[in-house]
């Protein structure tokens, strides 16, 4: 007898479900969708003859509707600024490989400014996300909306002081804290520090932890401008710094890295300095330029492969279990030795 070679007959032409998989593949409609359910348990045998019966059908899961079932959207929204974006586009990229693994898809929301959150957040909460990570500050009102919505969230290389929170941090003052202390050793005695916007709680806390550790160490020329994480703004850091000092430091701490670069380029094309025989310059973050060759960046790396995956972990982890307390893990950076600074090694 030859075998018929007519399609299986749709419940609703062109549009196939579950229940007629299910139907060709002769098993249930709940072992249709754990063939589909990611880690969900099911014999070899039976996974083929699904799969078998959803590729004559064409048929496709509807994530709109097992949202509906399970009462999640398998979406995170990532809260980023367009600073961090633009120029540590691997934070990004770590955590939608993290998520993807999981199943989940990655909403992205990103802001001009740290300070812009509030434009975003109803538009974060009308999706009905899953969770959110969050690298940009949010105020006690900010973080009381989202428990009341029960939504968990992890904070990204910020947190609050005032209350328990979810957090993943580099520890940016510790950072700062060694850079100074190199630095000191190798003796410079004046310094200038390019600080990143004003509403950037990493920048505050590098600038604050360089303060400190430089008051600590009794050195008192030290000047602070202000930058916004762009090149432009480390390159008319140095000449600002210049004019506040009455001459150019004998080393520029950058908030970040882009402004060290600027920084670099303006001392040795616009002011004739030698890097690092005349002027220091050092940064945070270890983005990929720094490591060219024309400029070897000093710099603090941030771990960010490992601050992504506890960022994944930690959400995950809340949404499968919202009763969990809140846990903060904090995470040392990476001191990298270049040769844009004299510094005393260990």
């Amino acid at each position: 007898m030859k075998s018929s070679s007519r399609k299986p007959v749709l419940a609703v032409p062109g549009r196939a479900t579950s229940y007629d998989v299910a139907r060709v593949a002769k098993v249930s409609q709940s072992a249709v969708s754990r063939c589909f359910k990611p880690g969900a348990s099911v014999s070899s045998k039976m996974r083929a003859r699904v799969m078998k019966a959803a590729e004559e059908l064409g048929y496709r899961p509807n994530a709109i509707a097992r949202s509906l079932i399970t009462r999640r959207s398998n979406m995170v929204a990532v809260v980023i600024s367009q600073q961090t974006h633009r120029y540590f586009p691997e934070l990004l990229d770590e955590l939608s490989r993290g998520f993807s693994a999981r199943g989940i898809r990655v909403l992205l929301f990103t802001l001009e400014k740290e300070s812009d959150i509030d434009v975003v957040l109803e538009q974060i909460l009308q999706y009905q996300v899953d969770g959110v990570v969050e690298a940009a500050r949010l105020s006690g009102e900010q973080v009381d909306m989202l428990e009341k919505r029960g939504v968990p969230f992890v904070f990204l290389n910020r947190s609050l002081r005032d209350r328990p929170v979810n957090a993943v941090c580099c520890d940016q003052a510790e950072g700062a804290r060694w850079l100074v202390n190199r630095l000191v050793e190798a003796g410079h005695r004046s310094f200038g520090i390019v600080s990143g916007p004003a509403d950037s709680v990493v920048s505050a806390e590098r600038t604050q932890g360089a303060l400190e550790r430089l008051g600590e160490l009794g050195i008192r020329q030290v000047a602070v401008v202000p930058g916004n994480y762009s090149y432009e703004s480390g390159a008319a850091g140095l000449r600002l710094l210049e004019s506040k000092l009455g001459r150019v430091p004998e080393a520029v701490i950058c908030a970040n890295d882009v402004m060290a670069l600027g920084c670099m380029d303006a001392a040795r094309h616009d002011l004739r300095l030698g890097v690092p025989a005349d002027l220091s310059v050092v940064g945070f973050d270890g983005v990929g330029p720094a490591r060219w060759k024309s400029y070897d960046l000093t710099t603090v790396q941030q771990p960010v492969r490992r601050m992504a995956e506890a960022a994944v972990s930690m959400i995950v982890e809340r949404i499968e279990d919202p009763t969990l307390p809140p846990e903060k893990r904090t995470f040392s950076g990476i001191l990298t030795h270049g040769s844009s600074a004299r510094l005393r090694k260990p």
